[in-house]
């Protein structure tokens, strides 16, 4: 009788819950395809075959970030959706992410402006590799550029590491 019992609360928990987990893991899946899809084609459409080799990198290189920071918040959001389907109360988990999420931001918003800071810098195409810049009172010869930092080295063949959260002002000699 009890096994019978747990077999019929068994059924009726996988004809409720259990399709609404499939359908939300299903939609999940299908969100993140057409995401993909979406940005690819709307970021190839963009540079099509106007970019060539560094710059053709950097561009594969946004659509990849955005496409993976997307995917992460898809899986998150479809987690903490399947979480109540087995009784789990997301309300405490939602506000501990909260604020682990504000701890985190203020401990790395330094870090966290550098990015930002960094990824307008390759959007906007405000310097490239091999021009000659200004920052910060250091001149010289752009070297790399990060999400996190821009290397410059100056004529006397110094390399300077500025981080791109505390370019403010940009001066570019156009040749």
């Amino acid at each position: 009788m009890d096994f019978q019992n747990l077999l019929q609360n068994l059924t009726s928990w996988l004809l409720s819950s259990g399709i609404k987990i499939v359908i939300i893991l299903i939609a999940a899946f299908l969100i993140n395809r057409f995401f993909k899809v979406f940005i690819e084609r709307v970021f190839k459409k963009q540079i099509g075959d106007k970019l060539d080799g560094k710059k053709r990198k950097r561009a594969e290189t946004l659509i990849s970030i955005f496409g993976e920071t997307l995917k992460f918040v898809i899986w998150i959001i479809a987690f903490l959706m399947v979480l109540p389907e087995f009784g789990i109360n997301i309300t405490p988990i939602l506000a501990g992410l909260g604020l682990m999420g504000l701890a985190i931001g203020m401990a790395a918003r330094d870090i966290i402006s550098d990015f930002i800071s960094g990824l307008f810098i390759l959007l906007e195409d405000r310097y490239r590799i091999g021009d000659k810049i200004k920052i910060a009172g250091i001149e010289g010869v752009v070297e790399e550029i990060t999400l996190r930092r821009t290397t410059i080295k100056d004529e006397t063949g110094l390399f300077h590491s500025i981080p791109n959260g505390q370019i403010k002002t940009v001066a570019k000699k156009v040749e």
